[in-house]
């Protein structure tokens, strides 16, 4: 097995907050999918008192792809990313569920994580006691949820037509629109309950329509987004996406989620790598990313994050 470097634990070891969360502070739910939304929970498990990942269900690439085909389950990549960000100090079982297998058997690929929760959720008979059962192992200090109760394919208009499947979306510039097949799947009831009752609703950084989006458009996800009284944040991306975002300013982002009928409060960027374009909505501007400028620091995005709590 091998790890890819700097991705043991999914972050440094200083990313990760004592355990285990602080006794008084707000709800804070996590929408998205990917590195863009373990980061938010990283910043976030600094200050919530509860925690919940909402979770992108239309991945369709890599070992996550593989086990969706195969085993006909949810895909587990982003799922697992959440978990291990969400994991108990020092966990050898975090640093385990990210290591990934070489060689050239039928296991090369796949994150050992990937498959614990396949066998998990097998083992319980329900995707959602697998998942908690995956977070009690790993001292998990919030709860991971699917955003839907089924695989979806992410579908997008483009100029000229129409694409299916996350992989090929993100692959692709000058999206119109996106949108789930089914066009209609259930959304868990934990998810939908978690972002009604929740202070904060964080959105972002993360693909905007391959993550964000794919997790927001659910119907009842997006229904429970109007309805809750939590405020929502849209943390914006460090730089534009290569393909899905080419050329996008902070705004362009922000107009994107209202035309697919979700709206935010309050915008968070760093405008150091993206312009922020003509905003509508409050915007905080603050310096976010790490040294490296590749990535947000979970610090610095907590201190922003925490000082928007509704």
């Amino acid at each position: 097995m091998s790890v890819p470097a700097g991705e043991r634990t999914g972050g440094r070891a200083e990313d990760v907050a004592p355990n285990p969360l602080p006794a008084a502070g707000p709800r804070v739910v996590a929408l998205g999918g990917g590195h863009g939304q373990a980061a938010t929970l990283r910043a976030a498990r600094r200050y919530a008192r509860e925690l919940t990942a909402v979770v992108s269900v239309a991945d369709d690439g890599g070992s996550s792809g593989r086990l969706r085909r195969d085993l006909g389950i949810l895909p587990p990549g982003d799922l697992r990313k959440c978990l291990v960000a969400l994991a108990g100090e020092g966990s050898i079982l975090a640093v385990a569920f990210e290591n990934r297998f070489d060689g050239e058997d039928g296991l090369v690929g796949h994150a050992l994580g990937n498959l614990v929760l396949a066998g998990l959720v097998s083992a319980t008979g329900n995707v959602q006691k697998g998942l908690d059962e995956a977070g009690r192992l790993l001292g998990a200090v919030g709860r991971v949820v699917p955003a839907g109760s089924e695989p979806t394919v992410l579908k997008a208009e483009i100029e000229g037509g129409e694409i299916e499947g996350q992989s090929e979306v993100s692959r692709t510039a000058h999206i119109r629109r996106v949108s789930l097949v089914p066009c209609d799947p259930g959304a868990p009831e934990l998810a939908v309950d978690a972002i009604k009752g929740a202070d904060q609703v964080v959105m972002g950084p993360g693909s905007l329509f391959t993550s964000v989006l794919a997790a927001a458009t659910v119907p009842g996800i997006r229904s429970a987004l109007e309805a809750t009284p939590a405020r929502k944040v849209y943390v914006a991306n460090l730089h534009p996406q290569v393909a899905e975002t080419d050329g996008f300013d902070v705004a362009q982002h922000v107009r994107a989620l209202k035309e697919h009928g979700i709206s935010v409060d309050v915008v968070v960027a760093d405008t150091a790598g993206i312009a922020l374009g003509d905003l509508d909505v409050p915007v905080v501007v603050q310096q976010l990313a790490r040294p490296n400028g590749l990535a947000h620091d979970p610090g610095r995005l907590a201190r922003a994050l925490c000082g928007l709590v509704g």
